[in-house]
């Protein structure tokens, strides 16, 4: 019998700030820039998905968001490892960026996660490289509707 890679469950946020969507521009050595939303691995010692969203806001970005609305899900199947991600719709509240903490940067050869907002528009979430690309088909065609979620 054939052993099944692990499922890595993890959780992501669409963080709205104002009309603009706050995005991770990670920048690697090994790999072309792209773009991710704010998020990451749900822990063992997370009580909910919610509970590892607003840690995984507060280490990446130092920041805190309002209430939450899962709004999409993928899969990606790979040989080695099976990953579900959730998204959450969110608001920005606060964000210190001098408060990042996290193992992701402990390590300098994980490379740069510099914050940019770019507008919450189809045109201008498609006209970059977005991480999962799956990602990029749902903002095409429901980017304007996120702000409307949260009311």
């Amino acid at each position: 019998m054939t052993e099944q890679p692990p499922i890595r469950r993890a959780v992501r946020a669409l963080l709205l700030d104002g009309d603009a969507l706050v995005l991770l521009r990670r920048t690697r050595d090994d790999r072309p820039v792209y773009w991710t939303t704010p998020g990451g691995k749900i822990e063992p010692t997370d009580g909910t998905p919610e509970a590892a969203l607003r840690r995984e806001l507060d280490e990446e970005l130092g920041a805190t968001a309002g209430p939450v609305r899962q709004v999409f899900a993928c899969a990606e199947l790979r040989p080695d490892l099976h990953r579900v991600t959730t998204f959450y719709v969110c608001r920005l509240l606060a964000m210190d960026l001098s408060r990042r903490h996290g193992p992701e940067f402990d390590d300098p050869a994980n490379g740069r996660y510099d914050v940019d907002r770019f507008p919450c528009t189809p045109a201008a979430l498609t006209s970059i490289a977005l991480i999962p690309e799956m990602l990029t088909g749902f903002l095409q065609d429901h980017a304007t509707d996120l702000s409307g979620l949260l009311s």
